[in-house]
């Protein structure tokens, strides 16, 4: 099992990147590697069951499924389950934000798990980790 761990602080609030983050359907609005993003079946983004459907800028799909979403907990899990442009299996990823009380920032991690062949682990590892990063910052630019 191949484990990816991405963390970031954020230099606005828990609020306003949980505002961003929590939109299960708006990776366009803030990640650059995302062209268009749907819900399947017209379902709300924040129901837990409801799939994804959205493509990168070179037309590749993916396909993802809400696990849980915590207003609470500022948590959000998910799994692929279709990417026929990133060669993972069992693929189940969980994003969590924290308040940084000294600061008044935010705190993220981003995590995945999943199954890779060994010849394309490095770049699924790095493909991965700078979806998350790249995640992270946009969050930052268009939540202030």
């Amino acid at each position: 099992m191949t484990r990816v761990y991405v963390s970031a602080v954020m230099p606005i609030s828990l609020e306003q990147a949980w505002r961003v983050l929590r939109n299960f359907n708006g990776l366009p609005n803030y990640h650059p590697f995302f062209a268009k993003s749907y819900i399947e079946d017209g379902k709300p983004a924040d129901q837990v069951g409801c799939v994804r459907h959205f493509h990168d800028h070179d037309g590749n799909a993916i396909r993802e499924e809400l696990l849980s979403l915590s207003d609470r907990e500022h948590l959000c899990c998910y799994r692929i389950l279709e990417a026929p442009a990133l060669p993972v299996r069992g693929y189940v990823s969980e994003m969590r934000l924290k308040p940084i009380t000294t600061s008044g920032n935010c705190f993220g991690e981003w995590w995945a798990e999943f199954e890779v062949d060994d010849a394309e682990r490095d770049d699924v590892i790095q493909r991965v980790t700078d979806t998350f990063r790249l995640a992270f910052e946009g969050a930052a630019e268009v939540g202030r």
